[in-house]
């Protein structure tokens, strides 16, 4: 079995992004080491758990049933409650690293980190699995990783969409870097522009027994998705990815 090496920031990383890969992975035999800058436990965006402040958007905006029962199981779970600091990550004994997303702002921290981002790209280095999904492509695309391989991440019309539903109550909280979005800045790290996959219109999320809804894209052994409608799948294929199954 393998050991998974899990960063997340102190604060406002998603809930459905980490605990859905992060149970798929514990149910398949694997251990999953979480990661913090501080070594502290982290806390999810409490926003995407209850749905507060997103009024009639709630239902389609917060982490559905699945997700939540997931981030319930994994607050509770040892290795949740003792994360590790940045500062004392040993790449070389991680089997593969997952960056899952976030965006409120307290996931600039993790999304900025050249500590991380060098971690990244020493386990790029030694041909390890990398997993990404929405936000967390930024981490790899800083780690200057990406370049010559195809990814997705979360999409232009996504992240506009999100905000201006909202900006009128909520602001930028769905526009963590303002100035751009994310799929333009993972742009700017890859050899073309169009080794950038949007996908299929997402519409529903994936499910633990729909996972032809979520959409992941697969390079050598770097692993993307877009938002937490792709987690279930991109939880599932990860695993693969670590088990040499694809």
């Amino acid at each position: 079995m393998a050991t998974i090496l899990m960063p997340i920031p102190n604060s406002d990383f998603d809930p459905t992004e980490t605990a859905v890969p992060w149970k798929i992975l514990r149910g398949r035999g694997h251990t999953v080491v979480f990661a913090t800058p501080n070594g502290r436990p982290g806390r999810a965006d409490p926003r995407m758990v209850t749905g507060e402040g997103l009024a009639i958007l709630a239902p389609f905006l917060r982490a559905d049933a699945n997700a939540r029962r997931a981030y319930q199981e994994m607050e509770q779970s040892p290795e949740f409650k003792n994360p590790i600091p940045y500062g004392e990550i040993p790449a070389e004994t991680f089997d593969a690293i997952l960056l899952p997303g976030g965006h409120a702002p307290g996931t600039r921290e993790y999304l900025e980190s050249t500590l991380l981002q060098a971690k990244v790209a020493e386990m790029a280095q030694q041909n390890k699995p990398i997993g990404a999904i929405c936000h967390g492509v930024l981490v790899a695309a800083r780690a200057s990783v990406l370049s010559g391989k195809k990814t997705t991440a979360l999409t232009k019309p996504l992240e506009l969409i999100a905000w201006r539903l909202t900006r009128i109550w909520l602001g930028n909280y769905y526009r963590t870097y303002p100035q751009t979005t994310v799929e333009d800045e993972v742009k700017q790290y890859l050899a073309s522009s169009q080794d950038f996959v949007r996908g299929p219109l997402a519409i529903t999320r994936d499910s633990p027994t729909n996972l032809a809804a979520g959409f992941t894209v697969l390079d050598g052994r770097f692993l993307s998705a877009r938002w937490p409608g792709d987690a279930h799948r991109f939880g599932t294929e990860f695993a693969e990815l670590v088990e040499g199954k694809r």
